[in-house]
């Protein structure tokens, strides 16, 4: 009796050392899509903003008196009363990344009565602000009435930013649109349309074009960016609306923006993909 108790205590003390290894040897705050399970992160854990931090044009980092960012019920609540962002205190490259948003009906000075306006900025990298003293450079996943799934490249004008996407041969004013059947053309500063964006496009409050995926004002909607390598797909409720290649550069943080609109998000979700 006393042998097969020892023998007990033994192998629970076996196992428990075992455990133990196997935890200390995962690296913190990294996570490797080899992992399964763990390959999945909620980058929203629908209490609060664990993860990320703030950032408001003219106050700073984690300065947010006036609660621009805030969680309600679940969701996370953009006022768009001031310009600024919520940043990933992680940089990540090759992901899917899921985002479902709805617009409230709110919106502030300087776009009292423009467009609604907000963005994901994948890639982001340099100084907190060092964009317009709001935003880090980055590459955009546009997220506007009529326009989300734009690209747009937050760079400085340097080789360091830069996406190539296949465009129609005619531009909506001074941007390309993207089509996959175009010629590829590379972009340092400045947009890629999505493919069905209306050549009508005006900077209004409301705005609806004729070939709109988003769904209107008060319904969810979905946005898929698929990272891989140096390629971007954006997917809009299940349709692909723009693609890039050769992007620059291939990882970094992500910020969600306040741009003067009130937006609600109830997921931001990032799956690890593995790498080429």
């Amino acid at each position: 009796m006393k042998l097969s108790i020892s023998l007990i205590i033994a192998a629970t003390l076996l196992l428990t050392v075992s455990v133990a290894k196997t935890n200390a040897s995962e690296p913190s705050g990294r996570i490797s899509a080899a992992s399964g399970e763990k390959a999945k992160l909620k980058l929203f854990n629908g209490k609060n903003l664990e993860g990320w931090y703030t950032f408001i044009k003219g106050k700073g980092k984690n300065m947010d008196p006036n609660e621009v960012f805030t969680v309600r019920n679940g969701v996370i609540a953009i006022s768009g009363e001031e310009y600024g962002c919520i940043t990933t205190n992680e940089e990540f490259e090759n992901y899917k990344l899921v985002v479902e948003f709805k617009w409230g009906e709110n919106t502030h000075a300087p776009r009292l009565e423009k467009t609604r306006d907000s963005g994901i900025l994948l890639h982001s990298i340099g100084e907190d602000g060092g964009y317009s003293g709001i935003w880090m450079h980055s590459i955009e996943c546009q997220v506007i009435e009529g326009g989300t799934g734009d690209i747009i490249v937050v760079g400085d004008g340097s080789p360091n930013f830069a996406v190539t996407c296949p465009v129609a041969s005619e531009k909506q004013g001074n941007s390309y649109v993207f089509n996959p059947e175009g010629e590829p053309v590379t972009v340092h500063q400045g947009r890629i349309n999505w493919y069905g964006r209306d050549p009508n496009w005006k900077d209004e409050k409301g705005f609806r074009g004729a070939n709109d995926v988003e769904k209107p004002v008060g319904k969810w909607n979905k946005i898929e960016c698929i990272v891989k390598g140096k390629e971007i797909k954006i997917y809009l409720n299940n349709k692909l609306v723009n693609h890039a290649f050769d992007v620059k550069p291939s990882k970094g943080r992500i910020q969600i923006q306040s741009e003067g609109a009130e937006i609600f998000y109830r997921k931001v979700e990032l799956t690890l993909l593995p790498a080429e």
